[in-house]
């Protein structure tokens, strides 16, 4: 039993990663919140799957293009400051997003430009925040510290979800949106607690030719690609959150809108408190291929039936796959 139950090495040894544990948890649980709100309010308003599809449209090119400038960036300047002002950044987005939801009749543009620009800032923070866990955790821990991570993630995403479709559906957008906001406020509080992380002493500015270099760099090393050509496809594919509204009304079981969002962080819940094991796995891209068909398997099986219990059941069958990836 001991061996099936996550490793804690990484939360006994790093105050900083501890202080990233649970900022994280908190940034998550608000983001979510957000994440529910968000694609039903633009439902809401339009009525249109199409509308609520852009959204992900609008938010891919700032993700590309910021987060290639963000792993130039992490090399270059203090990981911490990035972390904490891409932070306040999202506390201001969703700021916007509360004060838009509490007029007489709130604006759809403003649903697009904040969903860019969380995408951007996005972007710009998690290469500063995957590298800076490489620096407060010992490479001996990185798996362990990994199973951590997905585990605070699955926690926040079924939480997250199964309290927002509540709280929109009986207190409005703006409730989510303003749980949102204190979320980050906290957590920005939290991050100036982090010890700085400066770059090394022959850093180089952020650049173009930062950024090809990264890209040839990548493109040098076949694991790397591998992970990414899979994980693009998994998510290109059968990335199916877009679709969650619609999906509730089509099987006639709209109380069931939070779960949907929430079932797959359940079956990575699941596979997380008993991911000790994965430690010992020395074949990793054998093991990234078989969550990612397990995903993508399940994901599709979920289309075929029309019980909202089997759906929610393949959903967090996706959720187990997409957690051992």
């Amino acid at each position: 039993m001991r061996a099936l139950l996550p490793d804690l090495a990484p939360w006994r040894s790093s105050p900083d990663f501890r202080l990233l544990w649970v900022q994280g948890l908190i940034t998550y649980f608000g983001s979510f919140m957000a994440l529910i709100a968000l694609p039903l309010q633009i439902k809401d308003l339009t009525g249109s799957p199409l509308a609520v599809g852009a959204m992900g449209a609008v938010e891919l090119v700032p993700l590309v293009v910021f987060g290639l400038y963000g792993g130039a960036l992490a090399d270059a300047v203090d990981r911490r400051r990035v972390i904490l002002l891409t932070e306040a950044g999202l506390g201001v987005l969703a700021a916007i997003l509360l004060v838009n939801a509490l007029l007489p009749e709130p604006l759809l543009w403003p649903l697009y430009v904040v969903a860019g620009g969380v995408a951007a800032l996005a972007g710009l923070q998690r290469p500063a925040l995957d590298s800076l866990m490489a620096r407060i955790v010992p490479h001996a821990q990185q798996t362990a510290a990994a199973a951590l991570n997905s585990l605070r993630w699955q926690i926040g995403a079924i939480a997250g979800p199964a309290l927002a479709g509540l709280v929109v559906a009986y207190a409005g957008h703006g409730t989510a949106y303003g749980v949102t906001v204190c979320t980050f406020a906290a957590s920005v509080v939290l991050c100036l607690r982090l010890t700085p992380a400066p770059p090394a002493g022959d850093a180089q500015k952020p650049s173009l030719r930062g950024i090809v270099e990264g890209a040839r760099y990548a493109w040098s090393r076949p694991v790397l690609l591998g992970t990414y050509a899979i994980d693009l496809a998994a998510m290109f594919f059968a990335f199916p959150n877009t679709i969650f509204p619609f999906l509730a009304d089509e099987l006639d079981a709209e109380w069931s809108l939070g779960l949907m969002y929430a079932a797959g962080s359940v079956g990575s819940l699941v596979l997380g408190l008993t991911s000790g094991w994965t430690s010992r796995v020395r074949r990793h891209g054998l093991f990234v291929v078989f969550g990612a068909a397990a995903w993508g398997l399940a994901i599709a099986a979920a289309g075929w039936f029309s019980s909202v219990w089997v759906v929610l059941l393949c959903l967090a069958v996706a959720g187990a796959g997409d957690m051992l990836s």
